[in-house]
């Protein structure tokens, strides 16, 4: 019998190093793969391991997830699950907003008591990766620990900005530092022989363990952990629990990206184009979970396409594409090149009669027209590119931003719904 587990995922402060792909909506709302939401990920990690009872703390720029989650997953009575939103609430004890990961699990224990459970999953709404969080509850179990931590095991040069922690080869944890920056330090943390034999990475390079922000509390710890002002669970909560009570890691080997960063979700996505993608969505027996749009199936009309993924309701017609990730009802015209661009499709699709008042009125119709050259770019939804547009970032990697878009990374954004008039060059 598998204990009461509820699994909550953090909506995610204001997402900033995402700008501008959260300028209009929270990072677990941002699209992903052509036709997911980034949230669907970690729902569909909960389902697939068989926890049906979820809730999402959310907080800014919730609209569109709300629309996604409330239209996503509806279950029947008899199963009893939930995916159900929590957004920061004022009330008599407390009117702020939730001022880190700790405190928005504080302000809600009181939703969550009422719920019943044994244990906690606290998750993000941001990363990509398939886990069974059955193996981590039952190591959990078997090690007798009251919080248990994943960690993924990364090259010492790639752990900046995450949590590390020192991890003894019986899986307990015995120091955990938030973001270290000082190379001694870092190397200080390195993991023992012992464990790193029991890995499937291929290394010379000194490895430690990254904290995943994935954690399990037994209830009673939780409850006593947060009756206090700390704010965040990496930051405070996780190191003021060291020494008092048992702390452990779950060693997770499989893919593993924080998108924190337009870069990083940009290469991401564009990876899932690639022939054998290291994020598998044709799992038949772990499948993402997304939203059933009822969507006619895609036209392609003379077009040369290289490694992309499209997704359903797009027109495409007489296109090149190379290395892209194309959205739900887009529509890309003819003579157009797409080189390494992801476009995330629209909310609807124009009828000839609209087009043609759009076109009366000198605004390009949604998607992309006719004769465009686009490189390294983001679209975002609701985009309207008008014809013989060139849109690349040449290189740039300095912020700039222009009107309907934002070069971050050495990407181009177009923003969401941005109208960019025929004959640009961007």
């Amino acid at each position: 019998m598998m204990p009461k587990v509820l699994a909550v995922i953090m909506g995610g402060g204001r997402g900033s190093r995402l700008y501008p792909l959260t300028r209009d909506r929270c990072k677990p709302a941002v699209p992903l793969a052509g036709k997911f939401r980034l949230v669907d990920i970690p729902i569909s990690n909960c389902l697939n391991s068989g926890l049906n009872r979820i809730l999402l703390l959310t907080q800014f720029n919730t609209a569109s997830l709300h629309k996604h989650v409330h239209e996503s997953y509806k279950f029947d009575p008899f199963g009893r699950g939930f995916v159900d939103i929590l957004a920061a609430e004022q009330t008599e004890d407390d009117s702020n907003w939730y001022q880190g990961t700790a405190d928005a699990v504080r302000q809600n224990i009181c939703h969550f008591n009422e719920l019943g459970f044994d244990y906690l999953l606290v998750l993000s709404g941001d990363q990509l990766y398939r886990m069974n969080f059955n193996k981590l509850i039952r190591q959990h179990l078997k090690t007798g620990a009251q919080v248990t931590i994943a960690a993924k095991a990364l090259p010492a040069s790639q752990v900046a900005g995450l949590g590390l922690m020192r991890v003894n080869d019986d899986l307990s944890i015995s120091e955990f530092v938030e973001k270290p920056d000082d190379p001694g330090t870092i190397e200080g943390l390195a993991i023992s022989e012992k464990l790193r034999s029991g890995l499937s990475r291929a290394t010379d390079e000194r490895l430690c363990l990254a904290s995943m922000g994935i954690y399990l509390f037994n209830r009673d710890v939780l409850v006593q952990a947060l009756d206090n002002e700390m704010k965040d669970f990496g930051k405070e909560i996780i190191p003021a629990l060291l020494g008092k009570v048992k702390l452990s890691s779950y060693i997770f080997q499989g893919y593993w990206e924080d998108i924190g960063t337009v870069k990083s979700f940009f290469e991401a996505s564009l990876s899932m184009a690639g022939e054998l993608p290291p994020f598998n969505f044709f799992d038949s027996y772990n499948p993402i979970y997304t939203r059933a749009r009822y969507l006619p199936a895609t036209k392609i009309n003379k077009c040369e396409i290289d490694h992309a993924v499209i997704a359903e309701g797009c027109i495409v017609h007489d296109a090149q594409l190379s290395q892209c990730v194309i959205g739900v009802r887009s529509v890309i015209r003819g003579g157009s090149r797409l080189h390494r661009t992801i476009m995330m499709g629209s909310e609807f699709l124009e009828s000839p009669v609209a087009i043609r008042n759009c076109q009366a009125q000198g605004i390009p119709p949604t998607g992309i027209g006719t004769n465009c050259r686009i490189d390294n770019a983001i679209i975002d939804k609701n985009a309207r590119i008008g014809n013989n547009v060139t849109i690349s970032p040449d290189g740039s990697s300095a912020r700039t931003e222009g009107r309907g878009y934002v070069i971050r990374d050495g990407i181009i954004v177009v923003l969401k719904g941005a109208v960019i008039p025929d004959n640009s060059i961007i």
